[in-house]
């Protein structure tokens, strides 16, 4: 399990001590920092804005990877970007022209991913395989942490592993939601390259603990 990326999400982090808890997985050896944007729309939460990144960019030298649950994405990819996302990944189910949308993001200088909720099939990605840096699957349906893994993931991680393999694409394969101990090697396995994990780290009481052993699951 070689090459496997641990990226935190800081949904369930305490907010109050955002810098600190940003600091505890960094010593526990995360590889990026993972940032839920939720607008009350899109999905049924609410989270932060392009200024609350650009904090959390002060406070890491780690790639940040922006996830952006929201309405028309389009209108704030420039924003995020500027403050400090490397990553950002936009969904296929709120993007209307997702090709162009994704070039954009290229060409504002950051690495694009598209994400796909659970009942989105791996086929409607087709057209853009090519030129997405990240696919981000979508284990539990968006909107709140602590839901449980939806196991036909499995099933689209190994489908898009597959489909990389025949093409030599070189996109990541990100799976965000339900992952923890007693399923991370399954997820592991089946093609997954970047983990995003939240309550299991930090509702943990030793964050750094806890994201130590994650990083040795995947070492």
């Amino acid at each position: 399990m070689k090459n496997k990326i641990l990226a935190p999400s800081i949904l369930t982090a305490d907010f109050s001590n955002l810098s600190q808890q940003v600091r505890a997985v960094e010593l526990g050896g995360a590889d990026w920092i993972h940032c839920d944007i939720m607008d009350g729309q899109f999905v049924p939460n609410m989270t932060f804005g392009p200024i609350v990144l650009q904090a959390i960019r002060k406070s890491t030298k780690l790639p940040i990877d922006a996830h952006l649950m929201i309405k028309t994405p389009d209108n704030l990819i420039e924003d995020f970007i500027k403050a400090g996302a490397n990553y950002v990944t936009v969904h296929q189910e709120e993007v209307v022209h997702l090709h162009r949308t994704l070039t954009r993001i290229h060409d504002l200088g950051a690495k694009a991913g598209v994400a796909v909720n659970p009942a989105t099939p791996v086929a409607s990605l087709t057209e853009v395989l090519s030129i997405v840096d990240m696919i981000l699957v979508m284990s539990v349906n968006p909107g709140f942490g602590g839901q449980k893994f939806i196991e036909s993931s499995i099933r689209k991680i190994k489908e898009l592993d597959q489909l990389r393999t025949d093409n030599n694409y070189k996109y990541l394969i990100q799976v965000d939601g339900g992952i923890g101990l007693d399923n991370i090697r399954t997820v592991s396995d089946a093609g997954c390259n970047s983990f995003v994990i939240g309550n299991s780290i930090f509702k943990n009481d030793n964050i750094t603990a806890a994201t130590v052993e994650f990083k040795n699951i995947l070492s």
